[in-house]
């Protein structure tokens, strides 16, 4: 194949893009004679525009996919599409373009920019969330958890966006804010769908200590967001009631210092106990406390507030009678909705008590500097005592020896919890028992652009779900986008009246539609056998491919879609679907690229496009540039000038191969022989290269993988210069030089390899191999005078600087021998050859 003169990416790309799809380069199938690698990149939401931030993330997995076949993997590297979901809902609302006709423009127009990036996937796996076919799959597995005691539905307090007027999952909620639109989450109750996640709390909990290649950051936001606490349930009786207030504390130990009880204003036994006289304050506090959100409610900084209900409570184990308040600091959804007050053990309550002068018992006091400590019963040396103004009590919040508490008198703090709960459950009055922060997982939505949950409502058989030889349930295609509350599928008759799949009486269907995070909780199952059309996918096939080997994401996806998907996982692999626990081996996540030192946006009008980049300086360099700008799992800021000098090193690559330059299949795996010592030194750093190449796309150091061929490429310019391109070392370093570029710059190192008698496609070659011996520094003899005379030889590295040189000949036994013990006037040294000592 005839080279063009000139590096011309327009020209070279495209048509390279054409023959890696119709040779189905990187189509999958399995092959028991291979290792397999499943690469994924999280699926994206086709909005129809991509820019350099999404270049980033997209390049980095075709890379890993790249790499992985010439390391002779049989690698999937599937991609797909996240299509449901409130941005196309409302683009229809806004412009009148439905999203059945926007979505799949859109996709084609993101196939086209992912194709123009040199991006290779297998399309034959190709899946879309929005097509009846994916989407019957959803609804399957939706029945799935619904057989399995997994899906239920309950009236409960939601977390409502006002703006995009639907109901969101805790999780959706940052800071008390829509994590979508921003805007400010109300509270509305609603009958709700509900996945059972908590009942695999634990499950999820523990088994991240078996996710030892994720970063360590995400598994810690997954562990708080599960937030499993160890402690007890201790009932509090209403005093002149049948009621009890259960209370969850991880402090049992400190119950005889409960000197109040305080219930969330929610708490459904506030309207039951408050006493007339106390009515209108606490309806004013409920009211109020309803306006604030979570993160204003805990804020350690806010005024602690609250009111006496009326009611009084006893304490379990003195038989004291308490107040019981209500006060905001205490949530509803964390445990019972209702604390034990210990001011002597806990700063929050005791503000409270000092603010409205409540008793203070102190239940624990430190153990002496002199006193042993074991456990959670040594004293804390962080936290000491601390007098607030207008208090005789102390508040201590720390671990110790048990005082004014009874049976519990001097014993340490754990041992006290052991005792305590023993004394409950068998005194009846509570149990030992565990709680999780987890709530959950809330999967209604009140809109269109989703997978429709498979259920009817008959007035004489009740629930039922939809048979699964009835799906899809599919949505229909004309409806009026004017959401107020309800779901635009309530106001079409069409969908709404059905017939109940067990007496065949008349019904209504379920008109909320799925979360699109249940769509993308099992995608990466289906791309392994994705046009199945009697399961979702059959488990043989699954258990070839899984878990996904590498995957890659935002960090802001840590509790959303990561936790999910290994939920669903569980489910799965329990009903028999599939092997593995754990569908992810190994997590990288990606920082962004800004620009302006913003988030890449339209808003923010700081878009770099990726078809701008690539009709002016073409894929390769802008795939470069994204690997060379930074430590990847970093943000980083565009630079055009950068992108600009990946273009020129692109240009110098292309001229080492001008003239008579032939590359083997092997890539030029030469040895020295009876080379010059420019011959072995460049052969020497094409092995040190190759090395560093390797370790670094291992540990995605891509940034200091593209700096080391470009080292390589300015060795080689200095070899040419003054020894041509003819020579067999220069051969060898030109065709390491494209096999070591060939993942991140995919199109250039193609042309110039075939253009340079390399056989095949540059991306099925085996990947270069590491001679050790080859990289290794040459050995020189190096003489040692002392007076002129020769007194030892030491073999030495050829690249031993001065200092170590000298050092060496000094440390010599021989040498030491004719030096009694004198100082050396004078050292002279001859770089690699000679070292003279007079004294």
């Amino acid at each position: 194949m005839n080279k063009q003169e000139r590096y011309n990416p327009q020209v070279i790309e495209p048509r390279l893009q054409r023959e890696w799809v119709e040779s189905r380069l990187y189509f999958a199938q399995p092959n028991p004679d291979k290792p397999k690698f499943y690469s994924l990149v999280m699926f994206p939401y086709p909005s129809g525009d991509l820019h350099m931030g999404h270049m980033r993330n997209y390049t980095i997995g075709d890379v890993i996919a790249r790499y992985h076949v010439m390391q002779g993997y049989n690698v999937m590297n599937p991609m797909g599409w996240d299509a449901f979901g409130l941005p196309a809902e409302n683009a229809a609302i806004k412009d009148g373009i439905h999203p059945a006709v926007r979505t799949p423009d859109n996709i084609e127009r993101m196939k086209e920019q992912l194709s123009k990036m040199g991006l290779v996937y297998d399309w034959d796996r190709e899946v879309a969330s929005y097509l009846p076919s994916y989407y019957k799959w959803t609804q399957w597995m939706f029945l799935l958890m619904y057989r399995r005691g997994l899906a239920y539905r309950k009236e409960a307090a939601a977390n409502w966006c006002p703006v995009d007027r639907t109901v969101l999952a805790n999780e959706q909620v940052v800071d008390g804010h829509c994590e979508r639109c921003g805007a400010e989450v109300i509270k509305r109750n609603l009958v709700q769908w509900f996945f059972r996640i908590t009942s695999y709390a634990d499950r999820l909990l523990d088994s991240l200590d078996t996710l030892d290649e994720w970063p360590d950051r995400v598994r810690t936001m997954q562990r708080n967001w599960i937030g499993r606490s160890t402690g007890a349930e201790i009932s509090f009786p209403v005093e002149g009631t049948d009621h009890t207030i259960p209370v969850f504390t991880t402090r049992p130990d400190t119950v005889f210092g409960a000197t109040f009880v305080v219930l969330a204003p929610e708490h459904p036994l506030v309207g039951r106990i408050t006493t007339a006289e106390q009515r209108a304050s606490v309806q004013q506090y409920v009211e109020r406390a309803s306006r604030e959100t979570e993160i204003e409610r805990l804020s350690s900084d806010k005024e602690k507030t609250g009111v006496f209900t009326g009611a009084y409570a006893l304490n379990p184990m003195t038989a004291e009678r308490i107040q019981i308040w209500i006060a905001d600091y205490v949530l509803v959804t964390y445990g019972t909705g209702a604390i034990q007050a210990v001011p002597g053990g806990d700063e929050r309550d005791y503000d409270f008590a000092l603010k409205y002068g409540l008793p203070i018992i102190q239940v624990v006091e430190p153990i002496s500097a002199s006193g042993e400590a074991n456990d959670e019963g040594a004293s804390d040396p962080s936290v000491a005592p601390v007098y607030k103004e207008g208090a005789a009590v102390p508040v201590y919040t720390g671990y110790g020896v048990m005082v004014n508490s009874g049976p519990l008198n001097g014993m340490t703090t754990a041992d006290a919890k052991a005792a305590i709960i023993q004394m409950l459950e068998a005194e009846d009055k509570g149990r030992g028992t565990i709680i999780y922060r987890l709530r959950d997982w809330l999967i209604s939505r009140q809109r269109y652009w989703g997978a429709p949950i498979p259920m009817v409502y008959c007035r004489e058989c009740g629930e039922v779900p939809v048979p699964e030889e009835q799906l899809p349930v599919e949505l229909p295609l004309d409806v009026e986008f004017t959401p107020g509350g309800e779901s635009p599928l309530t106001y079409v008759e069409s969908f709404v009246n059905t017939t109940c799949p067990q007496c065949g009486g008349p019904a209504r269907r379920e008109t909320d539609t799925m979360d699109t995070f249940v769509d993308s909780s099992w995608y990466f199952l289906r791309f392994c056998d994705p046009h199945n059309t009697e399961e979702p996918f059959a488990p043989q096939r699954a258990n070839y491919w899984m878990p996904v080997d590498q995957y890659i994401g935002g960090v802001e996806h840590a509790i959303l879609h990561l936790l999910y998907s290994r939920y669903f996982t569980k489910v799965l692999a329990d009903a028999g679907m599939v092997d593995v626990q754990e569908p992810f081996r190994r997590l990288f996540t990606q920082g962004m690229i800004t620009k302006g030192g913003a988030k890449m946006s339209k808003s923010k009008g700081n878009v770099v496009p990726v078809d701008e980049m690539v009709e002016s300086l073409g894929a390769d360099a802008a795939r470069l540039f994204v690997l060379f700008i930074g430590p990847p799992e970093e943000d980083a800021e565009w630079n055009d000038r950068g992108a600009e000098g990946m273009y020129r090193f692109l240009g110098r690559v292309w001229r080492l191969f001008e003239g008579r330059v032939v590359v083997g299949s092997s890539g030029g795996e030469h040895a020295p022989g009876d080379y010059s010592q420019a011959d072995r030194d460049l052969l020497r750093k094409m092995h040190l290269t190759i090395k560093k190449v390797t370790d670094d796309i291992k540990r995605f150091h891509f940034n200091t993988a593209v700096s080391a061929t470009m080292e390589l490429a300015n060795a080689m310019q200095a070899y040419r210069d003054a020894h041509g391109p003819e020579k067999a070392a220069y051969q060898a370093a030109a065709g390491n030089l494209l096999l070591l570029l060939a993942p991140m710059a995919p199109h250039i190192t193609e042309e110039l390899w075939r253009s340079s008698g390399g056989e095949g496609s540059i991306h099925t070659q085996s990947w270069p191999h590491f001679n050790a011996e080859l990289a290794a520094a040459e050995k020189v003899t190096l003489v040692v005078q002392v007076n002129g005379k020769v007194r030892d030889r030491l073999e030495m590295s050829a690249d031993i600087t001065q200092a170590e040189a000298v050092q060496a000949a000094l440390g010599s036994a021989k040498v030491q021998q004719h030096l009694d013990g004198k100082t050396p006037e004078q050292v002279h040294y001859v770089p690699g050859r000679l070292v003279n000592i007079v004294i």
